[in-house]
């Protein structure tokens, strides 16, 4: 089942939903907008001569800060991550489910390529895997409004929480998740 604003509400009340910081102009009738952050992980497509994923072998990568007020240019075909300004999370009796936002998918912005599930118990700054699929650059601006979140309720609480799952890390839950830089 997936919840109204008024059910999101009560979640946030009651500690079951986790969002940090909240504001009231972002939650919408069933989903609840975020906001681009300012971290973005880039790919040094020019040092490698293609992914090998079965051999481990990767392109590297680099963080780049982009300031409040700031701009990102996103080339046609290009793929980056982007850390989420909030940080979210659900107890076990929750999932989330990201969305793109309409507006931006017309333009030509995917903001996630597999990774739209949040399992019950996750809390963590999300990141985006955004992917400009038209043919012009698209300007990226932190802290404008890039996807929503859906929030829906589990009929039962899960067996075990995320964190016994052994893929939560608790000390990189913000940090950027794939190969590693070099």
């Amino acid at each position: 089942m997936f919840l109204s604003d008024t059910d999101i509400k009560k979640g946030l009340a009651t500690g079951a939903i986790i969002i940090e910081p909240f504001a009231e102009k972002q939650l919408q009738v069933a989903s609840y907008d975020v906001l681009l952050g300012n971290e973005f992980e880039v790919v040094d497509r020019h040092q490698v001569e293609a992914s090998d994923p079965a051999m481990k072998k990767f392109p590297t990568t680099r963080k780049l800060h982009i300031a409040d007020g700031e701009t990102f240019v996103l080339h046609p075909h290009e793929n980056v991550l982007a850390k989420q300004k909030e940080f979210i999370g659900v107890d076990n009796e929750h999932l989330i489910l990201l969305s793109g936002k309409s507006s931006l998918a017309r333009i030509g912005l995917v903001v996630h390529n597999t990774a739209m599930l949040f399992n019950p118990g996750h809390k963590f700054y999300p990141t985006f895997e955004l992917v400009n699929v038209s043919n012009i650059p698209i300007i990226l601006r932190p802290g404008m409004a890039i996807a929503q979140l859906i929030f829906g309720r589990l009929t039962s609480p899960t067996s075990k929480s995320y964190e016994d799952t052994g893929r939560y890390d608790s000390e990189n839950s913000n940090h950027f998740a794939g190969p590693k830089e070099k």
